[in-house]
């Protein structure tokens, strides 16, 4: 089950290393599943290898900075959103001026807000 918190100031949370080139706050989690509500903060000029898939549902919300995804040929910058559904192919990805991101992950089986 995920971790209860009231409201809180997030600033007060610190950055965590993550994935390389990536530190994280963690929001929320749960310990014995992938899920997990996070802000993810990219590194400028952090480039991404291969075709991404998850065994977990994935939404996630551009806050600040862009996010190429390199299959795609396209650029998001703040306010895209994406919802990907477990096994989603996505990516790889580069940032050039880095990115913020929310990441919501909802271990699968279990809808996305329940």
């Amino acid at each position: 089950m995920r971790t209860q918190h009231e409201f809180f100031p997030v600033a007060d949370l610190p950055w965590h290393p993550a994935e390389p080139g990536v530190t994280e706050r963690v929001l929320s989690h749960d310990p014995a599943t992938p899920t997990l509500t996070r802000l993810a903060r990219w590194q400028p000029g952090l480039e991404t290898s291969g075709v991404i898939r998850h065994d977990h549902h994935e939404e996630v919300y551009l806050l600040e900075g862009d996010l190429t995804d390199l299959t795609l040929g396209e650029t998001f910058t703040a306010g895209h959103f994406a919802s990907r559904r477990p096994g989603m192919p996505h990516g790889p990805y580069r940032t050039d001026g880095g990115c913020l991101m929310l990441e919501i992950r909802t271990a699968a089986g279990v809808e996305p807000g329940h």
